[in-house]
């Protein structure tokens, strides 16, 4: 549905994307992941039409739109700071985008009620000042204004970026399944990796301009194809200084690492391929689990997960056996 082709953006000297080859498909929730100037907003604002590529071309449903104007793209953005008029009702937030499209005034009301309900925002709601509403239900209101244009496309700049942890998981919740609800294809940018494993059926993360991979949740976290990537996504020990502990021996070139949760502790270490012993250094308490730093005898720390309560006799100084297993080991050259 949605194609760049080998499309750069310059600023002045800067290359801020370089050959970009992507593909998004209808209906699919797509996140563009990465760190603060990877260029993932950048990409964003060029399938809105707020950037022209240097070079290249952005495609949707195979025409060519590289250089349509923003109002024919049939586009809807939310924007990280919502973008909305402080000073206006709930009602008309929702209603600006339809006046500005001169829709019948009655047809309006119909459709800003609508959408309204399906948003979850109560009739109580429409009169009040966006300035008066908490900062998800104002996230409603955006997405509400942005959905009654009815779009092919939605895209979303780090929405949940403003808001308190507790209200940010309660929210991308709800945006998954007001995604489902309307089907509708939704690009979404994100700095946050657990936001993007948990919402998206398929994520490209940037890296200096350039796309490292681009995958499902589970093949970029289990599967990642660069070290950056693996990096990037989750916790992750290096395990390079114990390479030589396992068989056959891997290259001398390649860097080793091993997600927290595949080191193993004591009784689960007794199966694995490795087993090496260490002592606990810091203790890290999380309420579902605990996250254990281990000094092995040649100083390497790694870090390992046991879930439900912390165990008693796993105390700093503590002597422990860990495991690994080499079918978890994820190497690079």
């Amino acid at each position: 549905m949605i194609f760049f082709e080998d499309v750069q953006i310059k600023f002045n000297d800067f290359i801020a994307i370089d050959q970009l080859n992507l593909r998004i498909k209808e209906g699919e929730f797509f996140t563009l992941l990465g760190p603060s100037g990877c260029g993932k907003t950048t990409t964003l604002r060029s399938l809105v039409g707020f950037i022209k590529p240097s070079k290249g071309n952005v495609y949707l449903n195979d025409k060519i739109i590289t250089h349509e104007p923003v109002e024919k793209r049939n586009i809807s953005m939310v924007f990280q700071s919502y973008a909305l008029f402080p000073t206006m009702t709930v009602y008309d937030n929702i209603e600006f985008g339809l006046k500005v499209k001169k829709i019948d005034k009655q047809k309006s009301r119909e459709m800003v009620k609508e959408i309204a309900k399906k948003v979850d925002l109560d009739p109580s709601q429409l009169q009040k000042n966006v300035s008066e509403l908490s900062g998800g239900q104002q996230q409603r209101v955006a997405i509400a204004r942005a959905l009654v244009l009815q779009p092919n496309i939605l895209v979303l700049d780090e929405p949940l970026s403003n808001l308190d942890a507790r209200l940010r998981v309660q929210l991308r919740n709800e945006l998954k399944e007001l995604q489902k609800k309307f089907g509708i294809t939704t690009i979404y940018v994100t700095h946050d990796q657990e936001e993007a494993l948990t919402l998206s059926d398929r994520i490209a993360v940037f890296n200096k301009g350039k796309v490292e991979q681009v995958g499902t949740p589970e093949e970029i976290y289990n599967r990642s194809q660069t070290e950056f990537v693996c990096n990037f996504i989750g916790d992750i020990n290096n395990v390079t200084p114990l390479k030589h502990h396992f068989t056959p021996e891997i290259s001398q070139q390649e860097k080793c690492y091993i997600r927290i949760e595949k080191v193993h502790l004591n009784q689960k270490a007794k199966t694995c391929d490795v087993q090496l012993s260490g002592e606990i250094s810091a203790i890290e308490f999380y309420g579902i689990y605990t996250k254990y730093t281990i000094r092995l005898e040649d100083g390497t720390a790694l870090k390992v997960i046991e879930k439900g309560v912390q165990l008693d006799e796993l105390c700093i100084d503590a002597k422990v056996t860990i495991g690994m297993n080499e079918t978890d080991l994820l190497t690079y050259s």
